[in-house]
């Protein structure tokens, strides 16, 4: 039988060879996928733990994310032909004029695994594009990153585009990246602050259930 406490050990120290093979024996086995699915989110919930304990580094953490991206690719044909759908969108992306997109990836790889839909557009991301992207797709959050200073300034002009856009206006705007604060999210206008991508998971879950019960209420 597949060996599941296996299956989170190997995405918690990054084996990904490891963590396809039990999965696909799991998928063998007839075992449910989101079942499976709950063994790498689990685990990544592990890292993102230590990570903000500072007992793992950002490579560490990367590793892990890409180990279950190799297992998670298995599973997604048979839970999209399940049924089984996201429960939230996310858009994320860096913000225009900077190219760092490991932050990025690390938050867009938990989300996916916390069971949202991530939209994932990129680095270099005009504020318009941000915009376009919740619309038509029709975020419940959008995830703005920046590593560099001089860019910051553009989270700012998303988040008055979100607010000015009839459709979305009511969205979330989370920031993140090295030089953001919560101070500077504040000022700006966003909803939420997260300082590493284990704190984007939880804050984004909490974001995103308050939007929807919210849209929920005022329908």
């Amino acid at each position: 039988m597949a060996d599941f406490p296996a299956l989170q050990h190997a995405v918690e120290i990054g084996d990904r060879d490891t963590a396809v093979r039990i999965t696909q024996e799991g998928i063998d086995e007839g075992v449910p996928p989101e079942a499976i699915l709950k063994w790498m989110t689990d685990a990544m919930e592990v890292v993102g733990g230590r990570f903000a304990r500072q007992e793992l580094f950002v490579p560490e953490m990367l590793i892990s994310a890409r180990a279950m991206k190799g297992a998670v690719a298995l599973l997604e044909p048979l839970l999209v032909a399940g049924g089984i759908q996201p429960d939230s969108t996310a858009v994320i992306g860096t913000i225009k004029g900077d190219l760092h997109d490991i932050g990025k990836n690390l938050v867009a790889m938990m989300w996916k695994g916390g069971n949202i839909r991530v939209i994932d557009l990129g680095v270099n991301v005009a504020p318009e594009k941000f915009v376009a992207a919740a619309v038509e797709h029709g975020a419940d959050i959008v995830g703005i990153s920046a590593l560099l200073t001089t860019t910051m300034g553009g989270m700012k002009q998303v988040v008055e585009l979100v607010r000015a856009t009839p459709e979305i206006a009511g969205i979330p705007v989370i920031v993140g990246g090295a030089p953001v604060t919560p101070e500077f999210a504040q000022q700006i206008g966003a909803t939420g602050w997260a300082p590493d991508a284990a704190s984007a998971v939880m804050k984004a879950r909490e974001l995103i259930s308050a939007f929807q019960k919210g849209a929920a209420a005022g329908a």
